[in-house]
């Protein structure tokens, strides 16, 4: 099976972590910080976009857990978190409810049945992912939701001026011959074009700023789709 093009790299960077940084901040700085805070907006935005008890969730890029365990402490539900580090899945098991489960999965696809889920998320996920592998992930997490789930993504987009600086950061680290830290960009446009391409009514598309969420933001915008 072939590996993304970020596999080995992130293992690598994980690992780097794990081995200079005392556990639970690895683990947080792994997925960028903030483990707590994040991981309550998280939860926010998505049981904001209809997740409720009992349902079926699954977390795409699920990471060290951050999303995890903030649901955990507030809701019952049916939770597969996947990602590609098995350091991360090993830490947010560690951190979730017992029934959860994880996958190191790194296929371009969902391993659900079809209309088997009520909602998929990722956040964090596209940003790092070249748009024909976001387009594919989106085509299976459209067959794995049942009819009138929601799949809730986060994005980067050049429309939001707070966004730029992670484009520049890429643009330094390519001009000092640098291999850059794949940082995507995806207009609200061609989210829409995917939709409608796809079978996916956008319910919402959120700009990163605003303080929507129990009065905070995520700093990336928010997609919500509908099958």
């Amino acid at each position: 099976m072939a590996q993304f093009h970020f596999v080995e790299d992130y293992q690598a960077y994980v690992k780097h972590l794990l081995a200079t940084k005392p556990l639970d901040e690895a683990m947080s700085e792994a997925i960028g910080g903030s483990y707590e805070k994040i991981g309550h907006i998280e939860k926010d935005i998505v049981t904001y976009a209809g997740l409720k008890e009992g349902m079926k969730l699954i977390d795409y890029g699920c990471g060290s857990g951050r999303l995890a365990h903030a649901l955990g402490i507030s809701i019952k539900i049916d939770y597969l978190g996947i990602d590609v580090v098995d350091e991360l899945l090993n830490y947010a098991a560690s951190k979730s409810p017992a029934h959860y489960q994880f996958l190191n999965h790194q296929a371009l696809n969902v391993p659900a049945e079809e209309t088997s889920v009520d909602m998929v998320c990722a956040f964090s996920l596209f940003t790092h992912l070249l748009h024909t592998e976001t387009y594919l992930y989106l085509e299976d997490m459209q067959r794995v939701l049942r009819p009138g789930g929601r799949m809730v993504f986060s994005f980067l987009e050049f429309a939001m001026p707070s966004h730029w600086s992670v484009f520049e950061a890429t643009v330094a680290q390519q001009r000092n011959s640098q291999v850059p830290h794949l940082n995507i960009f995806i207009e609200k446009n061609a989210i829409q074009c995917w939709a409608n391409q796809l079978g996916f009514k956008v319910i919402e598309l959120i700009n990163g700023d605003i303080e929507k969420f129990n009065g905070k933001a995520l700093g990336q915008s928010i997609a919500i789709l509908e099958k």
